[in-house]
């Protein structure tokens, strides 16, 4: 069998710049980027998705991938890997924020511990958060949402030169705004409870001084602390779904083309 150097290339290129993309948003999505997942099963499950992506997307150009050109849409694949994982991201960080707001109003501000799965020092209080978002992430198949909008990517932003545009950043940027609000509406029931126990204790304080406010409020606010938070743990599911869902509807709308549905 003799292959001509087109042909070479032009195969080349349809793995290569789909398993590009592919392999960015396993990187940086959460769960599949973090660190208790192997750079190894990760490079496996991409090239896995990848040939089960490459006969259903639309077909890459027939370019060299080492002319201008090519390093161009090399580049481009590997930044709308970057954005849809970020995205997704920030859905997760808006827990951590919340978690670590409530666990000021608590007073455990200064307990944190490792995340094992991104290799940093986290807040406790938002950690337990994170790892709740994960589980609920998983049982709404946000997983497999992610690869069905990661397949739709190819006909909205197809293989070519052309990609993420500047509205693109804009559209993320403005969404970042939403995490923080999404944090603080997370945290807003247990630092509103929180609130009015500091204030009833700073009553107490005024009628009886001779009370030893830090020895008997500090454990009580912990206390309640913890209870509001195994209270209001059931609301955490709609909120985190308006979240996912709105990110998800941010990540479709990058370069929609004509005519062509967004799954």
């Amino acid at each position: 069998m003799l292959f001509t150097t087109a042909q070479l290339t032009a195969w080349i290129g349809e793995f290569l710049w789909p398993l590009m993309r592919v392999g960015m948003v396993l990187s940086v999505a959460p769960i599949f980027g973090g660190r208790l997942m192997s750079a190894k099963f990760r490079l496996i499950l991409a090239i896995l998705i990848t040939l089960l992506l490459v006969p259903v997307i639309p077909a890459a150009p027939a370019i060299d991938p080492l002319s201008a050109a090519g390093v161009l849409i090399s580049l481009q694949q590997l930044l709308i890997g970057l954005v849809l994982g970020f995205m997704l991201q920030m859905v997760f960080t808006a827990m951590m924020i919340g978690g670590h707001v409530i666990g000021l109003g608590m007073g455990l501000g200064f307990a944190s511990m490792v995340d094992p799965q991104n290799g940093i020092t986290v807040p406790v209080i938002g950690q337990y958060y994170v790892t709740i978002a994960t589980l609920m992430f998983l049982v709404l198949n946000g997983h497999l949402v992610l690869l069905s909008l990661l397949s739709d990517s190819f006909y909205s932003l197809p293989i070519a030169v052309d990609g993420i545009t500047r509205q693109t950043f804009w559209d993320v940027i403005s969404w970042g705004s939403r995490m923080f609000a999404g944090g603080l509406l997370v945290a807003m029931p247990a630092v509103t409870a929180l609130l009015l126990t500091n204030v009833a204790f700073g009553v107490i304080t005024r009628a009886a001084p001779q009370l030893n406010i830090f020895g008997v409020g500090f454990p009580m606010t912990l206390t309640f602390g913890f209870l509001i938070i195994m209270v209001t743990i059931p609301a955490l599911l709609p909120q985190f779904t308006d979240l996912l869902t709105e990110a998800f509807e941010v990540m479709k709308g990058f370069g929609p083309l004509p005519g062509v549905p967004n799954g």
